[in-house]
């Protein structure tokens, strides 16, 4: 291989390799982000089964289909 294309391919894989790192991060933080998410919803669903219980309701199933499933 000539020197030229020695350098191409070795500023090509450094491309590579710095994009792979970016996108490895913002996968992290999506993962954090998504977990954060995850725990405020269920967070949110216990305390609407909560006031349907407070309001004279039926407990709310959560983890349940709905009937017409």
């Amino acid at each position: 291989m000539s020197e030229t294309r020695i350098t191409t391919l070795e500023e090509e894989i450094a491309h590579l390799t710095k994009m792979v790192e970016e996108l490895s991060d913002v996968v992290a933080r999506q993962d954090q982000e998504l977990s954060k998410m995850a725990h405020r919803v269920k967070m949110l669903m216990e305390r609407e089964a909560e006031r349907e219980l407070d309001a004279g309701g039926s407990a709310v199933m959560t983890d349940q289909r709905p009937p017409h499933y």
